[in-house]
């Protein structure tokens, strides 16, 4: 069942990724559409990395170092992936006044202006992004099976993983379109585009048969290697929510109560999620007996002091 599920996945997250570079031919991307998807997945990501990823890293886990050690590697991961790819900018032009254009590949998808005498822009070519893209949706894969697989211990569990799904499959189509963006403004044929995306769009189900093979071949450590890559998952996942939902704060005055209104929804729907994966409440006992959970720090006996009141 859970390999099925996952089959059933990595399938719809490809065809997700190959629509979401055409999307702005099959609707109109406004930019306050744009950012209210922005929000809402960001807020998604965000639950899905605190409500789901971290804590059963953490249920797996038998020393919560190993588990904070992987939550900062993925972080300081996707931060610098973030700072030389640009994997992970998907705002529009903000001109004085604010005034937003409809064609969401009119600038690109890497351009900003802030203010009205100062434009930053990132001149960035389509192999340096699809590198750094198909990097982070490779992550992703490892991510989408390292949560089907722990979500398959929990007694009772339906739909597993499906945070962690619902995370990818919504926010790979913003990937996508960053690359139809850059690549269009090359004018590359459409035909070329399509197999760009597609090969990009295949590192999901990749990476999640390489985590699953990967697991399976080290039997004897899987808790280790399994709270590891939620962890390091969660940690990706926390990156990528805050880089989206961040510069709302600075560079988006406009819609505030929109914006976080659709923050909050992404959130409460990670929250909800939970009675899905599970089928009764947030849980993530694993069943059997667990060894405790164990610092790396030295710890300070007592046994030997005799201390005589």
């Amino acid at each position: 069942m859970p390999d099925m599920l996952l089959i059933v996945y990595c399938v719809l997250i490809v065809v997700a990724s190959l629509l979401g570079g055409w999307l702005p031919f099959l609707v109109n991307l406004t930019h306050r559409r744009m950012q209210l998807l922005m929000s809402f997945v960001g807020g998604l990501m965000l639950g899905v990395a605190l409500l789901h990823l971290i804590p059963h890293a953490l249920a797996e886990a038998q020393s919560v170092d190993h588990v904070a050690y992987s939550v900062v590697a993925g972080v300081l991961l996707t931060f610098f992936m973030i700072r030389f790819f640009h994997v992970h900018q998907h705002g529009h032009e903000v001109g004085d006044g604010h005034e937003h254009h409809e064609d969401t590949c009119d600038h690109g998808p890497h351009e900003h202006a802030h203010g009205s005498d100062h434009t930053h822009t990132h001149h960035l070519s389509w192999s340096g992004l699809f590198f750094g893209l198909a990097m982070h949706t490779f992550f992703d894969g490892l991510a989408l099976g390292a949560s089907v697989t722990a979500g398959s211990h929990g007694e009772g569990a339906v739909l597993v993983g499906i945070g962690t799904f619902l995370a990818i499959v919504l926010h790979k189509p913003l990937d996508s379109l960053s690359l139809t963006c850059v690549m269009s403004g090359g004018r590359w044929t459409r035909k070329s585009i399509t197999l760009v995306n597609l090969a990009f769009a295949s590192m999901c189900p990749l990476g999640a048969i390489v985590f699953c093979f990967g697991l399976g071949g080290l039997a004897s450590s899987q808790p280790i290697i399994l709270s590891c890559a939620l962890g390091f998952a969660g940690g990706i996942f926390l990156c990528i929510s805050l880089a989206d939902i961040l510069p709302e704060l600075q560079f988006h005055h406009h819609d505030r109560g929109l914006l976080s209104v659709a923050l909050l929804f992404g959130v409460l729907l990670a929250y909800l999620i939970g009675f899905v994966e599970s089928g009764h409440g947030h849980s993530h006992d694993h069943g059997g007996a667990k060894t405790p959970i164990q610092s790396s720090e030295p710890e300070h006996s007592h046994s030997e002091h005799d201390h005589a009141h």
